[in-house]
């Protein structure tokens, strides 16, 4: 069942409007009566019926609130080195299917694109809409923020998490499960991927003074768009967000 974010407080009946209502009533041909699932901007999940549909507005009829959430236990923030290509496009899309929280693209030493000024604005817009597209896909309860690009020492002041880990190729003693296990209960959760070219060593260092622990993924070296992928695959099987 299709999905929409609408941004309004929660009521009985409420307006779809934009490029949501002209999906709904020119490529979904949806007709009244038909029935979807809205997620107010207060984070309430409804089944609606489809009531009116105009040119640009559709209107609902909230049937019941549903009680089920598709949100992960631990809220992960997904920071990336910044990818070339298309690839960043994969890694956002990706990690909100999976169940990332948020994301912040990361302008690294060893990063192959820059981006500044109008460049990096336009490209955050791009990704915020990929992240949008896919928590509809995937059936999730929020939109996952993807925040301005940063360097590694301005994404390290203004996140809170308390546990902080690093995948670094180069580690040989401590894994992803062992950091897990050692971390106790997890609730927020910072995760650093690198980029193509690997993280610096005064980038590792930055992270390990502000706490993250440096860890291995394997035996084997991820690519950029992989690795952080994984690494969520693996958190949220070891939380029991993956099924019992």
């Amino acid at each position: 069942m299709h999905r929409f974010f609408i941004p309004q407080l929660y009521q009985e009946k409420m307006s779809i409007t934009g490029v949501d209502a002209r999906h709904i009533s020119k490529v979904l041909r949806m007709q009244p009566g038909q029935e979807l699932q809205i997620v107010s901007d207060d984070g309430v999940s409804a089944l609606a019926e489809v009531q009116e549909i105009h040119e640009n507005e559709v209107i609902v009829h909230c049937l019941e609130k549903l009680a089920e959430s598709h949100e992960p236990l631990v809220k992960i923030t997904l920071a990336q080195g910044l990818a070339k290509g298309e690839k960043m496009d994969f890694i956002v899309q990706k990690a909100v299917e999976l169940g990332a929280t948020s994301i912040v693209p990361i302008a690294m030493e060893h990063s192959v694109v820059r981006l500044d000024g109008a460049k990096a604005v336009k490209k955050v817009e791009r990704w915020q809409k990929i992240a949008e597209a896919a928590a509809k896909q995937s059936k999730r309860d929020i939109i996952p923020q993807v925040h301005a690009v940063q360097s590694v020492k301005e994404m390290l002041a203004s996140n809170n998490c308390s546990t902080k880990i690093i995948a670094y190729e180069c580690e040989d003693r401590c894994s992803l499960k062992q950091a897990l296990h050692q971390a106790g209960h997890l609730e927020e959760l910072l995760l650093i991927i690198g980029p193509e070219g690997g993280i610096s060593e005064t980038e590792l260092e930055l992270a390990r003074q502000a706490g993250a622990v440096p860890v291995s993924l394997g035996h084997r070296i991820l690519r950029a768009e992989t690795a952080g992928l994984v690494a969520m695959s693996a958190i949220f099987y070891e939380t029991g967000d993956l099924g019992d």
